[in-house]
């Protein structure tokens, strides 16, 4: 199998980079394709002739999409548009790396792969309208939403927990935002086996198991044996540019159909701290 990573030097890309074994792949950074740049995808692809794409290649802060609306979309659905037009025109599959925030987060049962769309963010439409429009081209596309992604591969929650406990006794984090963290190592592990396994349609990838950001945090502090306490705050006290989903557990049913197991979430958490501290 030929396969071509885009965005191949982000958090998720490195460990796409890192975990595919026994295939061709060639993996792109922002800095070799801009995927708003149809005509420079097209060329590319055309050259590479690939199997499948995965498009891990993305706008994700959240706050700075709010500010950044032409910016966010241009990259998120405009350059996902363009990458699906040319895996179509050379006939290749294309999994596309998508989120949690196309969701409202007012369920209190985690969310199916059917359920409806409805973002509250900027970086959320820009998601949702990539999904719909990828779909539309290339029907048998794989969206693959994931959630609370972290990894030692660049800035994620952990480790901006970490840094902050260096230098202060108490840290106040959010406890009425609940959701699935989900490890890049273990998320490209997934998805490498979803491109095996001809995956198409939207399927929910997430390490198993959910939490709040408090719990998250607790847990972090735990394992890399901080002495600074977490408090317990909410959503209207840490105000954000951008609103966050209040609860954005994702259903493992459609990732189960495939016959693959994520990790549970805090097992994926001693093994990011080890590989952070290696």
């Amino acid at each position: 199998m030929k396969v071509l990573i885009l965005g191949a030097t982000g958090l998720l890309g490195k460990d796409l980079m890192r975990e595919w074994q026994g295939d061709t792949f060639t993996g792109l950074g922002s800095r070799d394709v801009d995927i708003r740049n149809a005509e420079q995808v097209r060329s590319i692809v055309q050259g590479i002739r690939p199997d499948w794409i995965v498009l891990a290649a993305a706008y994700t802060n959240v706050d700075a999409c709010e500010s950044n609306p032409e910016l966010a979309f241009s990259v998120n659905r405009d350059g996902a548009v363009n990458v699906v037009l040319a895996a179509k025109d050379s006939a290749a599959r294309m999994l596309f790396v998508s989120s949690d925030y196309v969701f409202d987060g007012k369920k209190s049962l985690p969310y199916e792969v059917n359920d409806q769309r409805n973002p509250q963010s900027v970086y959320g439409r820009s998601k949702a309208e990539a999904e719909v429009r990828l779909l539309e081209a290339l029907p048998e596309c794989c969206i693959a939403r994931t959630s609370w992604l972290f990894g030692a591969g660049g800035k994620c929650f952990p480790d901006t927990i970490l840094k902050l406990a260096e230098t202060r006794p108490t840290l106040d984090v959010v406890n009425d935002q609940r959701g699935c963290p989900t490890y890049s190592v273990d998320l490209a592990r997934g998805i490498v086996e979803l491109c095996r396994k001809n995956a198409s349609g939207i399927v929910h990838i997430t390490n198993s198991g959910e939490c709040t950001w408090f719990d998250f945090a607790r847990e972090v502090l735990k394992g890399a044996g901080s002495a600074t306490e977490v408090r317990p705050t909410t959503s209207e006290k840490m105000a954000r540019p951008a609103p966050r989903p209040m609860y954005s557990v994702l259903s493992a049913t459609s990732l189960h159909h495939y016959g693959i197991e994520m990790p549970g979430w805090q097992d994926a958490l001693r093994r990011y701290l080890q590989e952070r501290n290696g």
